[in-house]
């Protein structure tokens, strides 16, 4: 019987949660989120996005999204693995070792709409997976504050006639 000195850690997962009630019509609602071409002016992080794919929103469209992210730019390539219109889309990222994803979550509540946003990031490779519990950490709080902020732009734009 051997003992191991060494083992390769589980994969931890970490998931953020948050959501907002938009004063808007749910088809409304969930337009505003899918509108990719108009994100950038929208949402005051994002300071570019060039879509990748050619036609309507759904799942396969692909994106660059360049972002503000603990004061320097940050670039991303994301795509939508599932869309069930007007209720829930699902946008997927892979970056440094690690799966992101993304389900928006739309639901008719009083005269408007409430929007949940889940956020998950699953460790790939072996250095993500050691770092993945300090950065857990570290970052929740900063996260948090800007789905928050991102939440916000975006229901206001829908809030708004020309959404």
């Amino acid at each position: 019987m051997g003992s191991t000195l060494f083992r390769e850690p589980t994969t931890i997962m970490s998931e953020l949660i948050v959501s907002t009630q938009v004063a808007a019509p749910l088809e409304k609602t969930f337009e505003a989120f899918t509108q990719l071409d108009k994100a950038a002016d929208r949402v005051p992080a994002i300071t570019s996005l060039e879509v990748l794919t050619e036609g309507p929103f759904g799942e396969g469209t692909r994106w660059r999204e360049t972002r503000m992210m603990f004061k320097k730019e940050a670039t991303e390539v994301m795509w939508v693995t599932g869309f069930n219109p007007p209720h829930s889309y699902t946008v997927e990222a892979e970056s440094h070792g690690s799966r992101y994803s993304t389900l928006f979550e739309f639901k008719p509540e009083g005269d408007g709409t409430k929007v949940r946003w889940s956020f998950t990031a699953t460790p790939l490779t072996f250095g993500a997976k050691i770092m993945a519990p300090i950065f857990g950490v570290l970052m929740k709080g900063t996260m948090k504050k800007c789905m928050l902020g991102d939440l916000e732009a975006i229901g206001n734009a829908c809030e708004q006639d020309d959404a």
